[in-house]
C-alpha cells in the first residue's frame, strides 16, 4: 500500500475547524449553564431533590453513556452526517427543555439532549483527523478543539446568569439554536465526509450493557444522596457492577469492541485517567457549589453572582492553553503534581471560608 503524504491544510479547513468549534464551545457549555440558572427553574417547576440532581446531571451521563457508541456510528454512517444529524437533533431538544412545563420534562430533555451531544464530540474530533493530517497541524487543531469545551464549560455560569437576568430561565437553552443554524448552513461546504469502510458492525449488546453498567451506579448514588444506603441502593449497585463485568468480558472476545479494554493495562493511560476523572469531579461540584454560595449566601443576583465567576472562568482557558504548552517543556507528569498541589491551596480555601467570604471563594475556586 503507497505511503500517504500529510497534506498541509489551508484556509478552508481553518475555517472549518471554526465551524467545528461552535458545537464543541456548545457542548461544554451546557454541562455548567444550568448552574446559575438553577434557582429560578427550582422556583418556576419545583423540581424534588432527586429530581434536581437528575436536571443537573442527566446530560453528562448521557453524554458519557453513547459516547463511545456514536463514534462507531460516525464510522458507520459518515462522520459529517452524524454531526449534522445530531446538531439537529440538539437544537430541537433545546427548545423542548426551554419551553418545559415539569420538572418531569425538563428531566427527559435534559436526558435526550446528552444523546444527542454525544453525536457532536466524536464528530467535531474525528472530522478534524480528516481534515489536518500534517501532525503539527492536527496538533494546534486538536488544542483548539479542547480550549473551546475548556472555555464552554467556564463561560456556562456566566452565560446562564446573565441571560435569566434579562429574559427567563429557560432562555439559556435556546443558545444552541443559533448555533445549529450556523452549522447546518455550512457544513454541506466547510467541512469533508468520511466514513470507513472497514468500521466494525455496532454491537448493540455492548451499547446496552454500558448503559446498565453506568446508569444503575449513578442512580444508586443519587438514591443513597436523597434516601440514605438501603436495599435499593445495594441492588442497584451491584446490578451495575455485574453488568459492567459481563460488558469488559465481552469486549475482550469481540474482533470489533465497542471499547478496547486492553488501553486500561497501560499504567501511564489509566493513571492520566483516573487523575482526569478526580479532577474534573472536583470542579463541577465545586463550581455548583460556588454558584449556590453566591446567590444563596452572599444574596447576588444571577447576573452578579455570573460577573463573580468570571476570572475563575478566565483561569480555567489560560489554563486550558497554557498547560500543553508547558508540558512541552516541562515532564507532564511535574505539570500534573504541581496542578494538584494548586487545587488542594483552593479547596482549604474553600473549606475555611465563611458568610461575607465571597472573595476567598471565588479565589480557591479560580
Amino acid at each position: 500500500m503507497p505511503e500517504v503524504t500529510a497534506r498541509r491544510a489551508g484556509t478552508p479547513e481553518w475555517v472549518g475547524l471554526g465551524l467545528l468549534a461552535l458545537p464543541t464551545m456548545l457542548l461544554g457549555l451546557d454541562v455548567t449553564v444550568l448552574y446559575l440558572v438553577f434557582p429560578s427553574m427550582a422556583e418556576a417547576l419545583k423540581p424534588s431533590a432527586t429530581q434536581t440532581l437528575w436536571i443537573m446531571d442527566a446530560y453528562g451521563f448521557f453524554v458519557a453513556g453513547f459516547l463511545i457508541t456514536m463514534g462507531t456510528l460516525g464510522d458507520r454512517i459518515g462522520r459529517r452526517r452524524l454531526l449534522v444529524v445530531g446538531m439537529a437533533a440538539f437544537a430541537a431538544v433545546s427548545v423542548l427543555a426551554a419551553f418545559a412545563p415539569s420538572a418531569e420534562l425538563l428531566m427527559l430533555a435534559r436526558a435526550l439532549l446528552g444523546v444527542a451531544g454525544a453525536t457532536l464530540m466524536p464528530s467535531t474530533l474525528s472530522l478534524i483527523s480528516n481534515m489536518f493530517t500534517d501532525v503539527r497541524q492536527r496538533a494546534v487543531a486538536i488544542g483548539v478543539w479542547a480550549t473551546m469545551f475548556a472555555l464552554g464549560m467556564a463561560a456556562g455560569p456566566v452565560v446562564g446568569g446573565a441571560l435569566v437576568d434579562a429574559f427567563w430561565w429557560g432562555a439559556a437553552f435556546l443558545l444552541a439554536v443559533p448555533i445549529a443554524v450556523l452549522v447546518l448552513a455550512g457544513a454541506g461546504t466547510l467541512l469533508p465526509e468520511h466514513a470507513d469502510p472497514q468500521a466494525g458492525r455496532l454491537d448493540l449488546v455492548s451499547v446496552a450493557l454500558s448503559l446498565a453498567a453506568i446508569l444503575p451506579v449513578i442512580y444508586a448514588i443519587k438514591h443513597a444522596a436523597a434516601h440514605g444506603l438501603d436495599l435499593s441502593t445495594v441492588i442497584l449497585a451491584v446490578l451495575g457492577t455485574v453488568a459492567g463485568v459481563v460488558f469488559v468480558r465481552r469486549q475482550r472476545g469481540l474482533a470489533s469492541p465497542l471499547l478496547d479494554v486492553t488501553l486500561f493495562t497501560s499504567r501511564a493511560f489509566s493513571v492520566a485517567l483516573a487523575v482526569l476523572l478526580i479532577g474534573l469531579v472536583g470542579v463541577g461540584g465545586t463550581m455548583y457549589l460556588v454558584t449556590q454560595y453566591l446567590q444563596f449566601v452572599e444574596g447576588l443576583t444571577p447576573f452578579a453572582a455570573g460577573l463573580w465567576m468570571g476570572p475563575p472562568a478566565l483561569a480555567m482557558f489560560a489554563a486550558a492553553i497554557g498547560a500543553p504548552l508547558i508540558a512541552r517543556r516541562v515532564r507532564p507528569g511535574l505539570v500534573m503534581a504541581i496542578t494538584l498541589g494548586l487545587s488542594v491551596i483552593g479547596y482549604a480555601l474553600l473549606a475555611t471560608a465563611g458568610i461575607g467570604d465571597a472573595v476567598m471563594v471565588v479565589a480557591g475556586f479560580a
